[in-house]
């Protein structure tokens, strides 16, 4: 899975008014890290856990959270393995479709863009065409296996890292 490269100066609007009816997109709050990494684990495996644990790290968090009905639903990080990357990120299966992913990739990267980085590294991309469509991102080549080379793996690789 390759890394593809976005131009955080050229993003597009944010995308939140295409969320499904009370869906909401926010930066996740300290007191929130044990809930938000258990679903994270329990949703999509304890490798992204690992990957949100480090989020929550810094103030303000470099984590992302959509909630429905008071539930968290999706995630998305950045600046976790390593400076200027996005990802983990990830909707729970029954939400998607609803413009979650799309609005939790627009907020982080618009995140990285203000903390002052003018382009964002998605590592190890499952879904290139997502992020070609929203984001312009494009492939990197030659970056198969990337930073994540020699990685241990606690369990199946999620596609769409």
């Amino acid at each position: 899975m390759p890394d593809m490269l976005v131009r955080l100066y050229a993003l597009p609007a944010q995308s939140q008014s295409r969320l499904g009816a009370g869906i909401s997109i926010r930066r996740a709050m300290a007191p929130e890290r044990r809930l938000v990494v258990s679903w994270i684990e329990k949703t999509f495996g304890a490798g992204w856990a690992g990957e949100a644990e480090a989020a929550f790290s810094s103030t303000p968090t470099r984590i992302h959270i959509a909630v429905h009905d008071e539930k968290i639903v999706g995630f998305a990080c950045h600046d976790v393995t390593a400076l200027g990357f996005f990802g983990p990120t990830g909707v729970d299966e029954n939400m998607r479709g609803q413009g979650i992913g799309e609005a939790l990739l627009i907020e982080s990267l618009t995140a990285m863009r203000e903390t002052g980085y003018g382009y964002a590294v998605i590592g190890g991309v499952g879904p290139a065409k997502f992020y070609e469509r929203v984001a312009g991102a494009i492939e990197i080549p030659d970056s198969t296996p990337g930073i994540y080379a020699g990685m241990l793996f606690p369990d199946p690789v999620p596609e769409g890292h």
